[in-house]
C-alpha cells in the first residue's frame, strides 16, 4: 500500500471513530493521541530528528490543551481543578523536554497520562454521563 493510501485510510478510520465515539471515548482518544506523539518524539530524540521531535511535541501539547479545554469546572469541582494544574505541568514539562531533548521528561509525562487514563477507564459505565 502506498503512503498516500495509508494516510487516507488512517484519517478515515480516525474520523469514523470520532463520529461514533461517546464523550468518554473521545477523552480516551485524546489521551492515546498525546501518548502516541510523545512516544514518536522520544524516538525522534533517539534518532536525532530535531524537527520531527518539535512537531510531535507541539502536537502533544495541543492535545493536552484540548484535554484541559474539555474540563467542566462547574461540575468537576476539585478534580477538574487538579486536572487543569496537572495538564499545565505536563505542557511545561513537554516544552522543557523539547528544549533539552530529554527523553526522561517524556517518560514522566507519558506516565502521568497513563495514570489519568487509568482513572478515566475506572469510571463505571453508568456514571459516564456528560
Amino acid at each position: 500500500m502506498n503512503q498516500a493510501a495509508l494516510n487516507l485510510y488512517r484519517n478515515t478510520g480516525v474520523q469514523g471513530g470520532v463520529i461514533d465515539a461517546s464523550p468518554h471515548q473521545l477523552i480516551l482518544m485524546l489521551i492515546t493521541g498525546a501518548q502516541d506523539r510523545i512516544a514518536s518524539a522520544k524516538g525522534s530524540i533517539l534518532r536525532g530528528e530535531v524537527a520531527r521531535k518539535g512537531e510531535m511535541l507541539c502536537n502533544a501539547i495541543a492535545i493536552i490543551d484540548n484535554l484541559r479545554a474539555s474540563l467542566d469546572h462547574a461540575r468537576g469541582g476539585e478534580i477538574s481543578k487538579n486536572l487543569a494544574m496537572l495538564y499545565d505541568y505536563m505542557e511545561s514539562q513537554l516544552v522543557q523536554a523539547n528544549l533539552a531533548s530529554d527523553a526522561n521528561i517524556l517518560d514522566e509525562v507519558s506516565s502521568l497520562l497513563a495514570e489519568v487514563r487509568a482513572g478515566w477507564e475506572s469510571i463505571p459505565v453508568d456514571a459516564r454521563r456528560f
